[in-house]
């Protein structure tokens, strides 16, 4: 995801020379730890990463926050080998049921990510604002996908015609 969004935000500000070439050095650091003190010790020049996953960081003034990008995709896709295993309806109506029961149970969505996943409790609660939910996780729309492909070739992890947005739809919406 993080090699991804370089290429994203190359994208954006008109950096990209051609598919696959990172107008910028890659160098995988494999850990978000490792990736803090590369930037402290500078190895690095920048990295990304997720903004609540960081703000941590931010507010002990360990890493310094210069800026922000947005995915231009959603966090989360469901893909399965055989679209048409019934397990997955029934994986599908588990996981709707999920989300309904965390949307009407704010506050104790608030305390288990304050107490299981290093969010302050009022990090919580604004990370909780900036989140929307599928009412509805079954499918993915063949757009989603087509733009997904179009990334992934600039970042030269597809190439130019391997893979068709068809091809990948199993549950389309």
């Amino acid at each position: 995801g993080s090699y991804v969004m370089g290429f994203v935000l190359a994208d954006t500000q008109g950096w990209l020379k051609g598919a696959g070439e990172a107008p910028f050095e890659v160098v995988p650091l494999q850990t978000f730890a490792k990736l803090r003190q590369a930037v402290n010790d500078k190895t690095a020049d920048f990295f990304m990463w997720e903004h609540f996953t960081s703000k941590k960081y931010y507010d002990n003034k360990e890493i310094k926050r210069i800026g922000e990008i947005y995915t231009p995709w959603s966090s989360w896709k469901i893909v399965a080998q055989n679209p048409s295993d019934q397990r997955l309806e029934d994986m599908f109506y588990k996981i709707d049921r999920g989300v309904k029961y965390f949307e009407e149970h704010q506050e104790e969505a608030v305390e288990y990510i304050s107490t299981h996943l290093d969010y302050s409790k009022e990090d919580a609660q604004e990370w909780l604002k900036t989140v929307k939910f599928a009412k509805e996780v079954k499918g993915v729309s063949t757009e989603t996908i087509n733009k997904t492909i179009e990334i992934l070739k600039k970042a030269g992890v597809i190439e130019s015609g391997a893979v068709q947005a068809n091809d990948m739809v199993g549950a389309p919406k």
